[in-house]
């Protein structure tokens, strides 16, 4: 069985507080890329789970890998017969866009589906948030306003329009999360995330819709401020980094624009296309 595990942006990312466990409360909104890795689970030819990784490089040993993770937390509520996990990586990593963590929750819904555990979605939530605060939302995959450390989920509509296009860029530099935070201000806005994507067109975001995170990384990683700026004057109607960095993405009206923009950028990992 093969899937294709996408990407998220973080549309918004409001840092509201810092919990006495020392993670922080946010509020942000997630929404599904078809960026996409592939994955294919079979039937082990052993009685051990095994994971063979293509594509990209990633800087882990399998039995570290968030996919392999995914299979022993599911081990611990469902017995199944091994499996062997054939993964090839498209998605770039310490970006901002979830792809490991889409990897891990696709392997959670494929291997329910393969061994027909039974389990429902909010059961697969559940094993998904011991393995990160971003691999719930890969179980629903669909928009969602994601609160607490990002793993209280609740469905949201937004209006784009049928043209809309987006243009997500991995500069080469990269941001690690624990940088993202350590200049941040914790603050609760006066206007909560989800009104003002209710409220405002898509026109009006670039100044009422802020990711927190851009604080604290765009003075020590200009290049990535670079390419929201160039995105912006490619024609982006709105423009953000996603999530902690370093990939930053653009909203066009049409694929024409997009697809221009996406040209401009050499250097850096860039993909062109439609919301998932």
């Amino acid at each position: 069985m093969i899937t294709f595990p996408n990407a998220k942006i973080n549309i918004g990312l409001d840092i509201l507080r810092r919990r006495p466990d020392g993670y922080h409360d946010i509020s942000t909104v997630m929404v599904p890329v078809a960026w996409c890795d592939v994955l294919e689970i079979v039937p082990g030819k052993g009685d051990c789970d095994t994971l063979a990784v293509s594509g990209r490089a990633v800087d882990c040993p399998p039995e570290k890998n968030l996919v392999m993770k995914a299979v022993k937390a599911l081990r611990k509520i469902a017995e199944f017969p091994a499996a062997d996990l054939f993964l090839h990586k498209v998605i770039p990593d310490g970006a901002g866009l979830g792809g490991g963590s889409a990897d891990a929750a696709f392997a959670l819904v494929m291997l329910n589906e393969i061994f027909a555990l039974g389990l429902d979605k909010p059961q697969l939530a559940e094993v998904a948030s011991s393995l990160g605060a971003d691999c719930p939302f890969f179980i629903y995959n669909t928009p969602m306003l994601c609160t607490g450390i990002g793993t209280e989920l609740s469905p949201i509509d937004l209006q784009f329009s049928r043209d809309m296009r987006i243009v997500v860029v991995k500069p080469a530099v990269s941001v690690s999360t624990a940088t993202a935070y350590s200049a941040v201000t914790p603050e609760v806005p006066a206007t909560p995330l989800e009104k003002k994507l209710a409220t405002l067109p898509v026109e009006s975001w670039q100044h009422e819709v802020k990711n927190d995170f851009e604080k604290s990384v765009f003075p020590v990683a200009g290049e990535i401020e670079r390419v929201k700026q160039r995105l912006l004057a490619e024609g982006a109607v709105y423009a953000s980094m996603s999530g902690s960095g370093s990939a930053v993405y653009g909203l066009f009206d049409n694929d024409r624009m997009a697809e221009n923009a996406a040209r401009s950028f050499e250097g850096c990992d860039v993909f062109a296309g439609d919301f998932r």
